[in-house]
């Protein structure tokens, strides 16, 4: 098996058994559709394999110890430019705007273009999810998660837009600013 199979296989394991908390689907199919759309922007199988990894560390018993040893260093890397710091002291929706600022600082500062698809790829991702909920939920949605606060939520995935400009040209991106469009409203 290549990285990214070996990947598959880790996540499909570590995420066994988990759901999506807003659907209920089985939750390895959101790396799956992020690895989906990453492939959309590259074929480099490290990107790919982060992609799909992108939530073990967060959501799972896994570490980032676990993946560099498993599939490098540059996986590791990626994947940690996605992991927020998790704040146990507090509840995440107390720590929510620190972890939102943290994160973005980490996606500004990514060196690696990989870093910044497996981000597109993941956020794109959950702005589908979104659009479903916002179909049958309108802004009542956002009382489901950690930030109930339609403001802030826009803040973080307007300014994600922002950094990730450089795709502006893909359809990928394209897809993205539409959806936040509809969830949000207008160009703002």
């Amino acid at each position: 098996m290549d990285v990214f199979e070996q990947a598959m296989a880790f996540a499909l394991k570590a995420h066994d058994g988990q759901t999506r908390k807003r659907d209920n689907t089985p939750y390895i199919l959101h790396p799956c559709e992020a690895a989906t759309i990453a492939s959309i922007l590259t074929d480099d199988r490290e990107i790919l394999a982060a992609v799909v990894l992108h939530d073990t560390v967060e959501d799972t018993d896994a570490t980032l110890d676990d993946i560099r040893e498993q599939f490098g260093n540059r996986v590791a890397m990626l994947v940690e430019g996605e992991t927020e710091t998790a704040y146990d002291d507090r509840p995440r929706s107390e720590s929510w705007q620190q972890r939102k600022e943290e994160s973005l600082e980490h996606l500004k500062n990514a060196e690696d273009v990989g870093v910044k698809i497996m981000w597109l790829s993941d956020k794109l991702s959950n702005m589908r999810s979104f659009h479903r909920q916002y179909l049958m939920q309108g802004d009542a949605m956002w009382e489901n998660y950690h930030q109930k606060d339609k403001a802030k939520q826009e803040w973080y995935y307007r300014t994600i837009a922002d950094l990730l400009k450089e795709f502006d040209d893909s359809p990928v991106y394209q897809e993205y600013i539409r959806l936040t469009d509809v969830i949000f409203g207008g160009d703002k």
